[in-house]
């Protein structure tokens, strides 16, 4: 008696969340899985939606905000949007291999092993957007380029979206020479939060770079506030007393 009413009750959850059909928890079918990465990003606020609308309109868009307020991720999806609409031909990102306050010593591999520690905070969003299966395929055949800023020098990005991430860690020098990288027909996002970097105390060209540009019309400087923040709410009362 009781198995019974044990199978009944099974029945009555099974029913109350049944599966959609073709659905499979283990995500084997890669291309069903990758499904759910195909969609558009709202803003959840107004600064977001200033971002957003600034990416649109100006080829050179410097957003500046705290910690948790979507600019890094914003922009890699404006990139993915403009690759996948034909309005550039490649993605490329950015960001500087620096330690947050400690050492990692000597990382075993080659040059790309050394880097992925660095850079995986971009293949996360990446992968978001696109799905791991088709952002292998891109950055397999050079559609999708991740780089650290010491190979940024000599270049010329034409036809690109660029997204230079955790920008705070570069230097002024560092900076003006990521934006004369920009070329024709290209978008360049440079994110970051001066009151964060992981450089020596004076060292950041951000805030002086992004302060300089903020008087040009042709160029967007964002500033996001604390109110900004999408993460935790716990982050944003960290934020106001740290």
């Amino acid at each position: 008696m009781a198995k019974r009413a044990s199978r009944q009750a099974s029945a009555k959850v099974r029913a109350l969340f049944t599966e959609p059909a073709g659905w499979n928890p283990l995500g084997s079918d890669d291309e069903l899985r990758d499904l759910s990465y195909v969609r558009r990003v709202r803003p959840m606020n107004a600064n977001q939606k200033a971002l957003l609308e600034a990416i649109d309109r100006r080829s050179l868009v410097v957003a500046l905000g705290p910690a948790g307020t979507g600019k890094t991720y914003l922009a890699i999806a404006k990139a993915v949007e403009a690759f996948e609409a034909g309005t550039v031909g490649k993605i490329l990102l950015s960001r500087p291999a620096v330690e947050a306050g400690e050492s990692l010593g000597y990382l075993p591999g080659d040059l790309h092993d050394k880097l992925a520690p660095y850079l995986r905070p971009l293949y996360d969003a990446l992968s978001d957007r696109l799905g791991a299966r088709q952002l292998k395929n891109l950055i397999a055949d050079g559609s999708i380029e991740i780089a650290p800023v010491a190979y940024m020098r000599g270049r010329t990005l034409n036809n690109a979206f660029i997204v230079i991430d955790e920008a705070q860690n570069c230097t002024y020098t560092q900076i003006k020479m990521l934006l004369t990288r920009l070329g024709w027909h290209s978008t360049m996002v440079l994110t970051g939060d001066p009151d964060q970097s992981d450089l020596l105390p004076g060292m950041s060209g951000l805030a002086e770079i992004a302060g300089r540009l903020e008087a040009l019309e042709d160029i967007a400087v964002v500033r996001l506030k604390d109110g900004d923040i999408v993460r935790h709410p716990l982050v944003a009362s960290m934020l106001t007393v740290l």
